[in-house]
C-alpha cells in the first residue's frame, strides 16, 4: 500500500460536454459500464444546477429574480438559497470587493467583448448604481430572498460553477466512481487517483511559469486574464474580473491560483484575492482555509 493510500485500478474514461458556456471534461476510472452511468448523472445535475444559478439562461431561476418588485420577498431554492449565502459571505469579508450583485457591470463587459468597444462612462456609471451586495437581503430560515434596489441582477459566476463542480463529483461518487478529475475553464476537482498513479498531476501559472502539484482531493481555481480579458486602452487587458468600485475590469494582470477542499469556496477566493489588497490577502485566505499562489503578471 502506498502511503497515500491504493493506487487506482481501472479504465480512465474520458468525457467531454459542454455546459456552463464551456467544455466540462470529466476523467473517470472505472469500467465503462459504471464511469458511463455516473457521467449521464454528473451532466444532468450539472445542468439541473446551470437552470437554477446560471445567469446567461434568461429563465433560469436567478434570472427570475429580475421579474419580482423592489423589496418583495421570493421564495429560492435550497441551491439558490445556499449559493447566495456564501456569495454574501465572501461579499462581507472582502467589504464588497467580491460582490455578486455586480450583473449590470457584466453585462457591459459581455457586451464588449462582443462588440470589441468598450462601454462608456456613462454607462458604467449608471450600471454601478445597480450594483451593492448590501441590497441583497436573504432569509435563509425561510429560503427567500428580497433585491432593495430597482433593476438589479445577480451575477454568481464567480462562485456558481465551482458550487456546480463539487456537486457533479459528489453525484458522481454517489454512482460508485470514488476516482475522477472534472475541469471546466479555470476550475477542477479531483478525488483519488487514476491508473497507475497516486495522485492527478494538475499544472497551474506560477510567478516562475508553470508548476505541477500533486492531487488526491479537493479543488484548483485560477481566476485573472489570461481566462477571460478584452482589449483594454494603452495596450492593456481588461480582464473579466469586475471590480465594483470602477466597473471596469481588472487590467493589473494579477493572477491568482487557489488550492483547497471545496471548489465553490476556492472559485469565489480565486476571484476575491485578485481585487483585494495584497496586505488582506492572507487573512482571507486564513478565514477560509484556502492556500493561494500568485501567477504570472499578464501584460
Amino acid at each position: 500500500m502506498h502511503p497515500l493510500g491504493l493506487v487506482a485500478q481501472g479504465t480512465l474514461q474520458e468525457y467531454r460536454e459542454v455546459h456552463l458556456g464551456m467544455e466540462v471534461r470529466m476523467l473517470l476510472v472505472g469500467d465503462s459500464a459504471r464511469t458511463d452511468r455516473a457521467a449521464v448523472a454528473g451532466y444532468d445535475r450539472i445542468a439541473e444546477l446551470e437552470e437554477i444559478l446560471s445567469d446567461w439562461r434568461a429563465g433560469s431561476e436567478v434570472r427570475r429574480l429580475e421579474q419580482h418588485a423592489v423589496g418583495e420577498w421570493i421564495p429560492i431554492s435550497a441551491s439558490l438559497r445556499d449559493v447566495l449565502a456564501l456569495a454574501l459571505d465572501v461579499a462581507d469579508a472582502t467589504d464588497g470587493a467580491f460582490d455578486p450583485t455586480v450583473g449590470p457591470l457584466t453585462m457591459l463587459w459581455r457586451e464588449a467583448k462582443r462588440t470589441g468597444i468598450p462601454a462608456t462612462d456613462s454607462s458604467v456609471a449608471d450600471a454601478r448604481l445597480r450594483v451593492g451586495y448590501r441590497f441583497v437581503e436573504l432569509d435563509s430560515a425561510g429560503s427567500r430572498v428580497r433585491l432593495m434596489r430597482d433593476e438589479m441582477r445577480l451575477d454568481l459566476g464567480a462562485i456558481a460553477k465551482g458550487w456546480i463542480l463539487d456537486d457533479a463529483l459528489a453525484t458522481i461518487r454517489a454512482h460508485g466512481v470514488e476516482n475522477a478529475l472534472i475541469e471546466a475553464g479555470g476550475d477542477l476537482v479531483v478525488n483519488g487517483e487514476p491508473p497507475g498513479a497516486i495522485g492527478w498531476w494538475i499544472v497551474y501559472h506560477g510567478i516562475h511559469g508553470d508548476t505541477r502539484v500533486l492531487c488526491t482531493n479537493g479543488s484548483v481555481s485560477t481566476s485573472g486574464p489570461s481566462v477571460q480579458w478584452i482589449p483594454g486602452t494603452g495596450g492593456t487587458r481588461e480582464s473579466h474580473v469586475i471590480r465594483p468600485t470602477t466597473g471596469r475590469g481588472t487590467t493589473d494582470g494579477h493572477e491568482v491560483t487557489v488550492f483547497g477542499n471545496r471548489a465553490a469556496i476556492t472559485d469565489a477566493l480565486a476571484t476575491a484575492l485578485t481585487l483585494v489588497p495584497p496586505a488582506q490577502r492572507q487573512a482571507l485566505a486564513k478565514r477560509y482555509r484556502v492556500s493561494y499562489v500568485e501567477g504570472r503578471l499578464v501584460r
